[in-house]
């Protein structure tokens, strides 16, 4: 029998209100290493608001989030956005977040910024090594460039782009980072089909080619269906079921939460 992956991050007992809403209540999953875990949930389930938390954007009233990384934990809780970056956890955001008036290749390279050692003293004083450095990054883009097939527009700028090609260098600039788990929040939002093919073979090549642990909120229960190892629902805050895909399917709790959704009824019947 092959032995389970390691749990690489830990969401325990997250509670998040704004106000008197309540947007996440009591919640707690685990990432494993190696995986693509999907969270799914009907509109306002609280998906991209457990992102934001992971990702350091908000911070829950209660719970804790802890990330295992060389045999140390870390709480991101404790950690502003740039720092849990640098650990090594990126997000690429629903609505397209790029410098529409940057070309590509500046976007992307934006996305090396937590790597970059260099500053005003050393640029001045020891400015081959700044350059060294510069060349050292710049390649590392290159290769994500080449990697996503975007090499033709990697001097365009972005806002002269189809909305799928904003789409990958969005997440072009989060592989930059050199995560270790990579967020994605809706990917494949507003693509046709032909885009969504695409983007669905980008997301397996990052797990499996680069080894990069993938959690996935999709609306799409034809993709999560297809490219998740597990999936977690989410449903008013809460988590109702977590599984296998196969087990998700047929989940009572979960078809209750979606009923009225044809569309999404029909991956789930």
């Amino acid at each position: 029998m092959n032995a389970q992956p390691a749990e690489q991050l830990q969401a325990r007992h997250i509670t998040l209100h704004f106000g008197g809403v309540a947007a996440l209540s009591d919640v707690s999953l685990n990432v494993r290493q190696g995986e693509i875990l999907a969270i799914i949930g009907p509109n306002g389930a609280g998906k991209t608001s457990l992102l934001n938390c992971i990702s350091g954007l908000y911070r829950p009233q209660s719970g804790e989030l802890i990330f295992f990384k060389d045999g140390h934990a870390h709480n991101l809780l404790r950690l502003r956005p740039h720092h849990i970056a640098r650990l090594g956890i990126a997000r690429a955001f629903q609505n397209i977040e790029l410098f529409r008036h940057m070309t590509v290749l500046e976007n992307i390279m934006l996305g090396r910024h937590v790597h970059m050692r260099g500053n005003v003293l050393t640029c001045g004083l020891y400015w081959w090594r700044q350059q060294e450095e510069e060349i050292r990054h710049r390649r590392r883009v290159e290769e994500i460039i080449d990697f996503l097939e975007i090499e033709n527009i990697r001097h365009k700028p972005v806002g002269t782009l189809a909305y799928g090609l904003q789409k990958r260098v969005e997440v072009a600039r989060a592989l930059a980072l050199d995560p270790e788990i990579l967020l994605l929040d809706e990917p494949m939002a507003g693509m046709n089909v032909e885009e969504k093919e695409d983007m669905a073979r980008f997301i397996l090549d990052i797990n499996q080619e680069w080894d990069v642990t993938v959690v996935l909120i999709e609306h799409d229960m034809g993709v999560v269906m297809d490219l998740s190892d597990r999936v977690v629902v989410l449903d008013f805050g809460r988590v109702i079921a977590e599984g296998r895909p196969d087990e998700i399917r047929h989940n009572p709790l979960v078809v209750q939460a979606y009923l009225g959704d044809e569309a999404l009824m029909e991956h789930l019947a």
